[in-house]
């Protein structure tokens, strides 16, 4: 028995009461052929759910068999993953259809082929057992400098952002998986990651309000979950983050938007929680705000064994209410009633509805001419430990059309940029410089101007946001990729 677990059995709960708690609660947890027996033991007392990660994933055959011993321990625990599409690339290695990230999705601005996306991606998780998808981010990118929403964002106009949030759930409805709109009440307007530090919002209440309006399109096109942020709204509440505001997750969510579905917190172990309240604490308080389920994703289930002590000690000691708990294990009852069990038979998806997305939003740009035998010098930040796994380069996107292709890819700062540079333009074939959101990694813009001046006949590419003009892919997923390569190589 650890340590935590000898704390709880000090306090025990009438055994309804302790399984509410339990209900409260997903866990990450490390391995992808066994369940480990702490996991068992919580799934055992009523865990509530579960989040699968890449640590988590070989093959589809191997996620299945996981994913029914999971709910041949308890057929009601929800199975979930990130599932938004784009960069966010988990489920790779277990077949993952390619769909573009979101942005991508707003740019062609086609609800219907938006809901051939969804209608892919959530029928590939119907068939692997996971019933339940973080997705789809709600959040408005209009804050330039946001480090964290960008292409997994519709775009900066409610309305449009609205109509493929809308194809988007109703889609991933028709499957029967639950999806998940977030991060409540939006992290658009923000300039720090909430998985690096606290994230604030400072613009007043009135500019405020239009991030509301794609979650109030979640919340009418029924939506069964939302995801709050992490990110303090000073004119909302200027002492903690949504995520741990009663004004926000109940004034605002509740009464005035009028959800009644499971609001699950993001991790709590992402700095803007750990580091300012700690996971155990953030847990406590997550809960007795308003949240429904906290997610502790880190694999070392010792942290959620201390954030589910945390919430039993609470409830020992009155500080977090009865009815609250039982109150948040209810919808997450009604939410497992609806979706842990996957479907038993699962029709085709459109594989094609990916591609076709992803070559239909690089060609709303005029096209430069093909480029064969061209030498690439991609720049692009490190993957995101939570974001991006794959770390996907456009020259082997390219490569796989034109093999004659050469390149250069970089994920900082060369020592030498200028002996780099001349190394790059002795090559003498043509030049491609992709770049991945320089306007917040000055290094890229540094080289690629230097570039772009000694060789006016460059062809630029953005491989995130729209900066310069160029042809863009919108996100770096492999298909958004792979529809830049197809323009280079005349594909």
């Amino acid at each position: 028995m650890t340590h935590a677990e000898r704390s709880s059995a000090a306090t025990a709960l009438p055994p309804d009461l302790d399984e509410a708690a339990h209900r409260c609660l997903v866990a990450g947890f490390d391995g992808a052929t066994t369940v480990p027996h702490t996991l068992k033991r919580l799934i055992d007392r009523g865990l509530g759910g579960v989040i699968l990660f890449t640590r988590n994933i070989r093959d589809a055959e191997q996620v299945r068999r996981l994913t029914d011993e999971l709910r041949a321990l308890r057929p009601d625990l929800l199975v979930a993953i990130d599932n938004e599409g784009g960069g966010i690339g988990h489920l790779v290695s277990a077949g993952a259809p390619d769909v573009p990230g979101s942005y991508a999705l707003g740019v062609v601005d086609d609800p219907a082929l938006t809901a051939r996306c969804a209608d892919a991606l959530a029928g590939h998780l119907a068939t692997l057992g996971i019933t339940a998808s973080y997705a789809p981010v709600a959040d408005l990118q209009h804050q330039p400098r946001n480090p964290i929403v960008r292409t997994r964002s519709f775009g900066a106009d409610p309305a449009l952002a609205g109509r493929h949030l809308h194809a988007w759930i109703t889609a991933t409805e028709a499957r029967g998986v639950a999806s998940c709109a977030k991060h409540f009440p939006g992290h658009g307007g923000t300039i720090t990651d909430s998985h690096h530090g606290i994230a604030v919002d400072p613009r007043p209440y009135d500019e405020l309000l239009v991030d509301l309006e794609p979650f109030r399109a979640s919340i009418a096109a029924g939506v069964p979950m939302l995801m709050s942020a992490h990110v303090v709204f000073p004119a909302l509440d200027a002492n903690r983050p949504a995520t741990l505001s009663r004004r926000i997750l109940g004034d605002l969510l509740r009464l005035e938007l009028g959800f009644d579905g499971v609001l699950v917190s993001d991790a709590l172990e992402m700095k803007a929680i750990a580091d300012a309240y700690g996971e155990a604490a953030g847990a406590r308080i997550a809960l007795a705000a308003g949240a429904d389920q906290v997610i502790v994703a880190v694999p070392d289930l010792e942290v959620t064994l201390a954030c589910r002590d945390a919430v039993l000690d609470a409830l020992h000691s009155q500080v977090l209410p009865e009815e609250r708990v039982r109150e948040a294990a209810g919808r997450v009852r009604r939410l497992a009633e609806r979706y842990a069990i996957p479907r038993r038979t699962v029709a085709a998806w459109d594989a094609d509805a990916g591609p076709e997305a992803a070559r239909r939003a690089v060609r709303t740009r005029p096209l430069p001419p093909p480029v064969r035998g061209a030498h690439v010098v991609d720049l692009f930040p490190a993957p995101h430990p939570a974001l991006n796994w794959g770390g996907e380069d456009l020259l082997t996107a390219l490569r796989a059309l034109d093999p004659t292709a050469t390149g250069t890819a970089l994920t900082e700062e060369p020592t030498d940029p200028a002996a780099l540079v001349d190394a790059l333009l002795s090559e003498g074939a043509p030049l491609v410089v992709a770049t991945s959101d320089a306007g917040l990694h000055p290094w890229q813009a540094r080289l690629r101007d230097t570039l772009a001046a000694r060789r006016p006949d460059a062809v630029l590419v953005d491989t995130g946001l729209p900066e310069s003009g160029a042809l863009c892919s919108y996100g770096r997923g492999r298909v958004n990729l792979r529809a830049v390569a197809e323009v280079l190589a005349g594909a």
